[in-house]
Order: C-alpha cells, then structure tokens, then sequence
C-alpha cells in the first residue's frame, strides 16, 4: 500500500503536469492523430470525444492547475463528538485507497479524472479504451514523469492496458488492491462492469435528457434552451426528448418554429401522432424509443396533457441525469423540481450545465446517476470516504 503523499507533493504533482502537458502540446496532439486515423468505427460521438485538439490540451492543464488551487479534500472534519468518558471522537473524510478509472474513447479523461482521483489521494489504475491506446500511453508517460520529479513512485498512476478477457478477470479477481471503480462510457460498459465488479462501482449512467415546456413557458427561452441541449450531441447532459404541454398558447407555431430550427442543424425529428401533423417529420414507431440516449443529430418531440404527466413520463423513461421545466410559473417548477427524479433539475435553463466545471466543482469524475455513493458531478469533495478518529486515555467500555 502507498502511504498518502502530502498534499504538497500532490500539488506539486498535479502543477508539473501542466508544465509537461505544455511542453508536449505538439507531440500529444500528433499522437493523437495516430488513433483518430486508426478508428475505423463509424460513430460520429466517439470521433469526437476521442479527438484531442488544442482546445483539449488547453482544457487539461486548466483541470490540473486548478485543482492544485483546490483544498486538500483528505482529513477535513465532519463531526466532533466529546464522549463522557473523556474520549474525544472525531469523523473525518479519508481517501478510498485504489480507484480504476474504464473508460471509453476520451483522453482528456486520462488527464483529469486521474487528477481529480489523485488529488484525494488515491492510486489511480486506467483502463483507456483501445482506440485512444496511443494518447492515453503519451499521457501516463507524463504522470510519471511528473512523480518522479516530486521523488513520488510511478505505482501512483498505472495504465492497465488489458483486452475485453483480461479486464473480466481483472473484475472478477484482482491482482492488486481495488477500493472503487468508475466507468466512464456508455451503457454496455457499465452493465459489463457492473456485471463482474466485486468491489463498489459509481455508476455514470445514460443520459437521456428531457426539456418539458409547460403551457406557461417563455418560448424564446424553450427555443433557446432546446437548440442548446442539442449543440454537443457527444455530451450525456445533450438533450434527446422534448415534451410539450398540450395546453401552450400557439402550441402549433411554436412546434413548427422549433422543427425548422432544428432541421437547420441536420438534427433527425421524430415525433408522436400529434406532432407528426404539423409537420413533415416522422412517427417513432414504438415507445421503447422513450428510453433510448441517442448521441447523435437525433431528438423526439411528443405532446403531454399536464406537469404531472410530464414527470410521471419523465421519471419512467429518463436515465435518471437532468431534465428540465420551462415556464414562468414558480410552483409549477417546484412541483417539477420536487418531484422528477434525476441527479439535476433545471428551471428555465440548459441541461447542458450538469458538469462539474459549470455547477461550481472544478471538474468532475463522473456524473453519477446513482443516489449512492454520491449523485449528479462526482467533485473532488466527493471522491472520499471518511474515518472515526478516537483519542483516549486508557477509556474501555
């Protein structure tokens, strides 16, 4: 086992690493190259969250420098506790030990997710997909380096480079210490990890988000938020579902405004009998369609009678991420809020904003849709356990 590294080396660790992802901007961006023209898949969000261009590089050595600012989320007290025995207890947070990270496609998540988990204090083990091999190996190569520069060993970051057989046996039997595992990916990974971990998962689940524009909404403001849950089909925060209250004052203008928008975008509009005839779009042809993420140029618009509807259809077919209420109405949206149960609930704004950077964390892990261990952005304040601390005199029971 490690022992904790002060939260000066891991400072400076984390700071090294975004001299190092600077000095080798170039190289990262050229090796990169060499995965992207290896991927001969043809899904359009895996390209993309695969792709790491200077916008990425930039991204990562934000995420680090950033979180070297943060403080150290090991060892802060949540509960202090005078026995009348003399003992003083105290609960403070504690680092898991070894988090492996499995992962599909993004190397920016070799960079940041590793950070976040080493920031807590944790041994990182990554599990990158095979189509990132090369960027992710460039990567860890710098953690290395960075560690060894701050007398830190590398075993504190490791690349597990194992094919499908290898990570089962992995899962099932480790080799070494796993103390929690997150799966960032879709949802064949996760029912593939959660199908043979033997140690705590946090589940990322899928997105699947839903925008319900109530009969007294702001269209402008339900245009404007629908388009822009739609402007990164790659992300779990996009938007795939848009339900609209039947009630809303020009319904039809409104629906038809919305399909030309959209279509504008390319985006593939599917809708229910209602909606189908206002415009020139196509019926889904069953309600299974309800349940799917999508990450594509892809969205389902669909009538709905009232707010409870809409949550009641909300919370049997989402993923359990975000959704979203459009109106002016206050306890309306409360009842929305109240009741809908994803990890984010939004009122009059983008669903888009369910990320660790935007809700004030930094940067996240994951987004768990479990309630378990944590729910919504994984942060760095919620990447530990805790420990009772007890100091006695001699005091027994």
């Amino acid at each position: 086992m490690n022992t904790l590294l002060s939260i000066e080396t891991r400072n400076s660790v984390l700071l090294k690493m975004a001299v190092l992802l600077e000095r080798e901007r170039e190289a990262i961006i050229s090796i990169n190259k060499t995965d992207l023209d290896a991927y001969k898949g043809d899904d359009i969000s895996m390209f993309d969250r695969l792709k790491v261009d200077d916008s990425k590089v930039d991204e990562m050595i934000k995420a680090v420098t950033h979180l070297a600012s943060q403080d150290d989320p090991v060892g802060v007290e949540r509960f202090s506790f005078k026995h009348d025995n003399g003992m003083q207890v105290y609960n403070k947070t504690a680092s898991f030990g070894a988090v492996l990270i499995i992962y599909e496609s993004r190397p920016d998540v070799t960079v940041e997710a590793a950070g976040i988990a080493f920031k807590s204090g944790n041994k990182i083990l990554l599990k990158g997909g095979k189509e990132s091999l090369c960027s992710n190996l460039k990567i860890v190569a710098l953690w290395h380096e960075a560690l060894e520069e701050n007398n830190a060993s590398k075993d504190w970051v490791e690349y597990l480079q194992f094919n499908r057989t290898e990570t089962q046996d992995f899962l099932e039997k480790p080799t070494q210490k796993v103390d929690l595992i997150v799966p960032r990916g879709g949802e064949r990974l996760i029912a593939f990890v959660k199908e043979h971990a033997t140690c705590p998962v946090i589940i990322s689940g899928r997105g699947n988000n839903f925008v319900y524009v109530h009969e007294n909404a702001d269209l402008g403001i339900a245009l404007n938020v629908i388009m822009n849950g739609k402007s990164k089909i790659s992300a779990c925060n996009a938007v795939d579902k848009v339900l609209i209250d039947k009630n809303l004052p020009n319904k039809n203008e409104f629906i038809q405004k919305l399909i030309s928008k959209l279509k504008a975008f390319n985006i593939e509009i599917l809708g229910d009998e209602a909606t189908c005839q206002l415009d020139d779009i196509s019926a889904f042809e069953s309600d299974d369609i309800w349940y799917e993420e999508f990450l594509d140029y892809k969205i389902v618009i669909g009538e709905i009678v009232s707010n409870a509807d809409a949550i009641a259809k909300i919370n049997t077919y989402s993923g359990g991420h975000s959704s979203s209420i459009i109106t002016r109405n206050k306890d309306e949206a409360k009842l929305f809020m109240e009741n809908v149960d994803t990890a984010a609930v939004y009122h009059n704004a983008s669903t888009r904003f369910t990320d660790g950077g935007q809700l004030g964390l930094g940067g996240e892990l994951a987004i768990s849709t479990d309630k378990l261990h944590q729910r919504g952005p994984i942060g760095l304040q919620h990447l530990v356990t805790n420990k009772w601390y007890v100091h006695g005199n001699g005091q027994i029971r």
